[in-house]
């Protein structure tokens, strides 16, 4: 909370600096802006997970994380995720898109997540940390009974095998049924 008054407080001294002709104006913050600022600099990923945000320091609220699984299905493929935060965050859970087409159960092939977090169990008390966690987690252990791809799901559940064998065409670049996918590895 100290924290947060200090941001404040310098905030203040800005606007003073800037009606005096002493600097450009500043832009007030929303509370979902200094919430998401501090989770970031809190920021504890995985090592396969990195941030970028690719229209600079300046727009927290839209950045890019990639993951690339150390395990699993998934193993050695490079996915990429774009992250939208409201302004009422963390009343409401960051859009969450998958840019990187995927044969996976709880990814579908537009990019939506099936992610639980970020839905009807987003609280509060979670942050961008729990999300990518929870993304992360997606390709080491992808929940076949909670599907948004529910070819991948069903062959998951009946054929691990050809499921593994499916992931694996797809990350190099082939065709999934009459999909193709994008090299990923």
């Amino acid at each position: 909370m100290i924290g947060l008054f200090k941001v404040k407080e310098k905030q203040r001294e800005q606007a003073q600096n800037a009606s005096r002709g002493g600097g450009a104006s500043v832009k007030k913050q929303s509370a979902g802006e200094l919430r998401l600022h501090k989770d970031i600099s809190e920021l504890n990923l995985p090592s396969s997970c990195t941030i970028t945000f690719p229209n600079g320091k300046d727009d927290l609220m839209n950045f890019e994380v990639s993951i690339k699984p150390d395990d699993g299905y998934y193993h050695n493929g490079t996915f990429l995720f774009t992250f939208q935060v409201s302004p009422v965050y963390p009343h409401e859970a960051p859009k969450v898109k998958c840019k990187t087409k995927v044969y996976h159960p709880n990814i579908d092939l537009e990019g939506n997540v099936c992610l639980n977090i970020l839905r009807e169990d987003w609280k509060p008390v979670l942050n961008v940390n729990t999300v990518i966690y929870g993304l992360f987690h997606l390709f080491t252990e992808p929940n076949s009974e909670d599907p948004l791809n529910h070819e991948a799901a069903q062959v998951l559940r009946d054929n691990p095998k050809l499921f593994e064998t499916n992931v694996r065409r797809a990350m190099m670049g082939g065709y999934v049924g009459q999909t193709q996918f994008p090299r990923c590895i």
